[in-house]
């Protein structure tokens, strides 16, 4: 019989065999270890009982949130599903349904304040490229020097799921990418658009994390936001600019409409041309009362 270990091993070559993004091959293997240790037993004498034994611990004792015990699911699904080889009840340990709470969303000024109060060029660079391309964290660790194509003014983009695309370059981003250059001159081998302190490697993206989170917390941001809030802008923003919401979602690289539809939810420019019903209903009230009866 195989240890948690070298099933823990078997399950890290699985993850990078089937392509998987970088974080999520990181994310299922942190909940499945902590499931292995939660257990107490090996993985082979583990079944559908354990999960769901694990899933309750994690709703109940830990109080997470319903996407985030859903993380898990996947996780220990691809653990006994792919490298156990074991065929699951599905039905044993179903999915937790999920409410759809709307992103908070920066205004344009919000956003400036932020970009200002960056607290180095590479960061503040690093902050308008996400904004301005409407970037993930992870697209944005990957740009290589080489994928700003400032004659088309387009970025190309090594997008989640190895899926690329072409996303719009700013002329202001671009022209803050031109001082970033002129400051850093960030030459590497392997053509890395944005390097770490020493210059060594493409910088991490909890770095980016944390010059986002500090931006906004000199900026004097109260909303609960993150670095992916600027992809939300970036689509909302051209939503309320009048861009077409199939071009935005080819911008983002969604594989489905659904998820681009979201943000005309969020854009909010249009209900200040609408007038409620209340307001209507009262104006034909007080005009009716002048009048009188017949």
């Amino acid at each position: 019989m195989r240890t948690n270990e070298q099933i823990l091993d078997r399950m890290a070559e699985d993850l990078m065999l089937r392509g998987l993004a970088t974080r999520t091959q990181q994310t299922y293997l942190t909940c499945s270890r902590l499931f292995l240790n939660w257990g107490g037993c090996p993985a082979e004498t583990m079944d559908e009982e354990n999960i769901r034994a694990y899933l309750n611990h994690l709703i109940t004792k830990k109080e997470l949130s319903a996407s985030t015990v859903n993380i898990y699911s996947s996780a220990l699904r691809f653990l006994f599903a792919i490298t156990l080889g074991r065929n699951l009840n599905y039905r044993k340990i179903p999915r937790l349904k999920q409410g759809r709470k709307l992103p908070e969303i920066l205004t344009r000024s919000e956003i400036v304040r932020i970009f200002n109060h960056a607290s180095t060029l590479r960061n503040k660079a690093v902050l308008m490229t996400v904004y301005g391309a409407g970037l993930r964290l992870s697209e944005v660790c990957k740009l290589k020097v080489g994928d700003i194509d400032s004659e088309s003014m387009c970025i190309f983009v090594c997008g989640k799921g190895n899926k690329d695309r072409y996303t719009l370059l700013s002329q202001t981003n671009l022209e803050v990418l031109r001082e970033y250059w002129k400051s850093y001159n960030p030459v590497h081998p392997d053509g890395w658009l944005f390097l770490n302190a020493d210059g060594s490697k493409q910088v991490h993206w909890r770095t980016i994390e944390t010059a986002f989170s500090s931006a906004a917390q000199h900026a004097g941001i109260s909303k609960k936001v993150s670095l992916h809030t600027l992809r939300h802008c970036f689509a909302t923003h051209l939503l309320e600019d009048g861009a077409d919401i199939y071009r935005i979602k080819q911008l983002l690289g969604h594989s489905s409409i659904q998820s681009t539809t979201v943000y005309l939810h969020l854009q909010t420019n249009f209900i200040s041309e609408l007038v409620s019903p209340l307001d209507t209903i009262s104006k034909n009230a007080g005009k009716q009362a002048e009048g009188g009866g017949c």
